[in-house]
């Protein structure tokens, strides 16, 4: 099955999967594609940038743009807020483009509910030892953090059956061509 190339797409999956490897490919493969910047609440990780990785705001703020129904989705992640802004994603479908989210499983639950036509994709590591792997060579939290991450990944792992495809990232570059395929972007 391929969704026109004007849907969204959401791409779901544990940390540390390759997520953002494989929606930034897409993102450079098809500069059609808008590939939505999710805002957080957490501190930026070295080499991130403001815009470009995330909009990095406070709580009071990310809190305030929920209220006012400003975030197309949000969920709490590992005590941190996250969450897609509403405007540009929705500009970007009325302008005939391709979007392509990048969020967690209860992001991807909200836009089922709200966005009943999105395209839904989630993405698994290869192996359960090489998610472990990634998490410890990105060295992007301590050791406590990575095992809630690892528990909140198996969680995540047992709801694959939700959505609508189901992509093993074993090799990168057939990843990115096999969703470009289901997003019918080539």
């Amino acid at each position: 099955m391929v969704w026109a190339p004007t849907r969204l797409t959401v791409l779901a999956g544990p940390s540390g999967v390759g997520k953002g490897t494989v929606a930034a490919l897409i993102a450079e493969r098809y500069p059609k594609v808008y590939l939505s910047i999710s805002a957080t609440t957490r501190r930026p990780r070295p080499g991130e940038v403001e815009a470009v990785s995330y909009f990095f705001i406070s709580r009071a703020a990310f809190e305030a743009a929920v209220v006012a129904g400003d975030m197309l989705e949000w969920a709490e992640y590992n005590g941190h807020l996250y969450g897609t802004p509403r405007l540009a994603v929705e500009d970007a479908l009325g302008a005939g483009r391709p979007a392509l989210l990048e969020i967690d499983l209860a992001g991807a639950r909200q836009i089922r509910q709200s966005m009943p036509g999105a395209l839904q994709v989630f993405l698994m590591p290869p192996t359960w030892k090489e998610l472990e792997r990634r998490l410890i060579a990105r060295g992007t939290e301590d050791e406590g953090q990575r095992l809630l991450r690892l528990a909140t990944a198996e969680r995540e792992v047992r709801a694959r059956g939700e959505f609508d495809f189901v992509l093993t990232n074993d090799d990168l570059d057939r990843t990115v061509t096999r969703l470009a395929a289901i997003m019918g972007l080539d």
